[in-house]
């Protein structure tokens, strides 16, 4: 069995080291800088581990990084992931078609669902996505799937109105 880990990094105490994770957002950060606190004093580091709810090597990595790094080492690090499939200019081209509604006879439909959506991106940008991609894109330009009640794009608004006024049922 090795020997245990010591904290070479020692500007802050255990009690600052509390203070630090009552003012810290990140509750990752805060488990990490109470079993820190824990180690500094004097618990065992399998104890002060599943009391911070981690393994013992986890907490053993993080010490590694907190003598590394100090308190900065703690912080998750950043993770790449998948770029977009959409610009910022795309996207605000496609809130734009969204808005202004489908052209029925150019775009074949009245209003707007998820799959016509799908098509028009897919011709337009000529990227593919799921229907319930296409939601998900909505959601992030701030929009919704609820359309409105479609209308006839020949009504007479003029007409409606003055049905209303003479209307017994109004």
């Amino acid at each position: 069995m090795g020997s245990a880990i010591e904290i070479t990094r020692l500007e802050r105490s255990a009690a600052e080291l509390r203070e630090l994770a009552v003012e810290t957002e990140d509750s990752d950060v805060v488990r990490r800088l109470l079993a820190i606190a824990l180690l500094l004093d004097g618990w065992p580091r399998g104890e002060a581990a599943t009391a911070s709810g981690m393994d013992r090597q986890t907490l053993c990595d993080w010490v590694h990084r907190y003598n590394a790094a100090g308190t900065a080492g703690l912080t998750s690090g950043t993770r790449c992931g998948r770029p977009a499939s959409l610009s910022e200019a795309q996207m605000a081209e496609l809130k734009e078609i969204v808005i202004n509604g489908p052209d029925p006879e150019k775009d074949g439909v009245v209003r707007w669902r998820c799959v016509d959506l799908r098509a028009k991106i897919a011709e337009r940008f000529s990227v593919t996505f799921h229907k319930r991609s296409v939601g998900k894109l909505l959601r992030k330009l701030g929009l919704t799937r609820l359309q409105p009640r479609p209308y006839h794009p020949k009504k007479d608004a003029v007409a409606q109105e003055t049905f209303k006024k003479t209307s017994p049922a109004w």
